[in-house]
């Protein structure tokens, strides 16, 4: 709305000087302080009364609907993602009767996810200790290097 630079202030500040003069110059800028306060508390109370009364009324709702209406692609994608999460969570194994084929693939397949995450963690945690024994490696070298450095 108002867009005042710095050179537009001081041109303000000195005709204010000029004007008002010296000694009632800062009983002038707390007076114009305080009417600044006041505006800007009451912009804050009229924007927070009209959104109270826009969300009382259902406009956030209409908002994400256009939204939706003005992007499909999303909403459909948002549609799938949701369909996929719903039936990860009902494709439990320990749903399912032991004693029928499904039951069995089910426990075959968990006894499978268990012995991959083992042998994943056991070739990390055996990649870390191999760059930690290179890392104390290389630190022994430089510190070697540097007592010998320090010889001559």
């Amino acid at each position: 709305m108002f867009d005042l630079g710095w050179t537009e202030l001081l041109v303000i500040g000195i005709v204010a000087l000029i004007v008002v003069g010296p000694k009632d110059l800062p009983v002038l800028f707390r007076n114009v302080g305080r009417w600044v306060g006041k505006a800007r508390g009451m912009a804050r109370e009229f924007s927070s009364a009209m959104n109270e009364a826009a969300d009382q009324a259902g406009v956030n709702e209409i908002k994400k609907g256009l939204n939706a209406a003005a992007n499909p692609v999303n909403t459909a994608m948002d549609g799938v993602k949701q369909a996929a999460q719903d039936l990860g969570k009902s494709i439990d194994p320990t749903k399912f009767d032991p004693e029928s084929e499904t039951g069995k693939l089910a426990a075959e397949r968990a006894e499978q996810a268990k012995k991959i995450q083992a042998t994943s963690a056991r070739a990390t945690a055996e990649r870390k200790a191999k760059e930690a024994a290179d890392a104390l490696a290389k630190a022994e070298e430089a510190e070697a290097a540097l007592n010998t450095e320090g010889k001559t």
